[in-house]
């Protein structure tokens, strides 16, 4: 479903910044799809990798700031042109951001990917419905995380903002140590904390609408606020030499709102005052740029194969290890429920003795302890029964 739905909006989408799908190929034999689309030697992961290692030598090189413009500007336009045309793309991230290398297009954007895109333009049912998990972890928008169920093309834009970030620090703004594992629940405590950390905890003045979220309770239970009182995107990008007073921050924070209803457009944001100063913006994003940046890795089918085998023994492990913590809190459980009816049961030993008037057992005793009560009855009833075998011995005799 996924290629066809990717073939078919292909078809009909055409702008310089969108890939081109040249040719579809139908395999009989093994029942296969095969896309031929434009070659990109380039895309945002690899060239973010490269500054993201130089930076980990100890040899810093930021993203040239005409280039980081370029690439912004370049992915609005696209992305413009894809809502415009009541279009989500709903998995924007670096790897799907590809550019073109030697040629009449060098340094041209294109997005690519279209396999999660999904028309907007009256749902016949919420989108949710359709597809409960959108957009990998560390771009996915805080209304999906939770669990928004009439999401809007603000998706797309938190996403945008993500990159943005990405490209200004060669850091993932909101990285996620735990691995993305499509499930049906849109609920990620980790992620959640992750952008917390970032951005500080929304308030409802900031953001009327998160208690309507259908896991606005689970976030009120999990978090707390006070925990995120010193977080800021400021204090984080000032930590990274991006000044609160530049266009670029300023254009970042209207990109990473959490209101979804109050983040800024893609026409808007092509509007913004950063793309009107210097250096501006250009169709080659290389253009000035020296940096010899490596070209995509290609899988092969083979690799490809057991890129998703080993994608599936994490997910098998991954369970494996939820299943084994829930075993061992069960087990847990039932040790705290056996230790708990027998401290009952000892306390309901402890109970007062009685005996009729006179019985030489009579006591009145108080909750003590049940090897004490033991002895002390045993005691007694010795006592009795020789009592009633001295009575038998006289009553004989006389």
């Amino acid at each position: 479903m996924s290629a066809c739905r990717e073939i078919a909006l292909l078809r009909e989408l055409k702008h310089p910044n969108v890939i081109n799908l040249i040719r579809v190929f139908l395999s009989h034999n093994d029942r296969k799809v095969w896309l031929l689309f434009d070659f990109a030697e380039h895309d945002l992961w690899h060239i973010i990798k490269f500054h993201r290692a130089a930076k980990a030598n100890k040899k810093p090189v930021l993203v040239p700031k005409g280039m980081v413009k370029s690439l912004l500007y370049q992915i609005l336009d696209g992305i413009h042109y894809l809502h415009s045309n009541w279009v989500l793309h709903r998995d924007l991230k670096p790897a799907n951001i590809l550019v073109m290398g030697e040629g009449p297009e060098r340094g041209r954007v294109k997005i690519a990917d279209m396999g999660f895109a999904r028309l907007f333009n009256a749902p016949l049912k919420p989108l949710a419905d359709l597809d409960p998990v959108v957009v990998t972890f560390w771009y996915r928008a805080p209304e999906l995380l939770l669990g928004a169920r009439h999401y809007t093309k603000a998706i797309d834009i938190w996403a945008i903002g993500c990159i943005f970030a990405e490209l200004l620090t060669s850091e993932p703004i909101f990285h996620c140590r735990q691995e993305d594992i499509k499930t049906s629940n849109p609920y990620h405590h980790d992620q959640l904390d992750r952008i917390f950390n970032v951005m500080g905890f929304p308030h409802e003045k900031d953001w009327e609408d998160i208690k309507k979220m259908p896991e606005h309770p689970t976030l009120l239970k999990d978090f707390k606020k006070n925990n995120y009182v010193n977080c800021s995107l400021v204090k984080y990008m000032d930590r990274h030499k991006i000044k609160p007073d530049s266009k670029a921050f300023h254009l970042l924070q209207k990109l990473l709102l959490m209101d979804p209803n109050k983040r800024i457009t893609s026409e808007q944001a092509m509007q913004d005052p950063y793309f009107q100063e210097e250096p501006l913006p250009t169709q080659d994003v290389f253009a000035g740029c020296p940096i010899p940046y490596p070209k995509r890795e290609f899988l092969t089918d083979d690799d490809q194969e057991e890129k998703s085998d080993n994608k599936r023994q994490t997910q098998q492990q991954q369970q494996t290890q939820n299943n084994q913590q829930s075993q061992q809190q069960n087990q847990q459980n039932n040790q705290n429920n056996q230790q708990s009816n027998q401290d009952n049961h000892n306390t309901a030993k402890r109970v007062r003795l009685s005996a009729p008037q006179g019985h030489p057992s009579q006591v009145n005793q108080q909750q003590i302890p049940i090897s004490q009560q033991q002895q002390e009855f045993h005691h007694q009833q010795m006592m009795y029964n020789n009592g009633q075998q001295q009575q038998q011995n006289f009553q004989q005799r006389f």
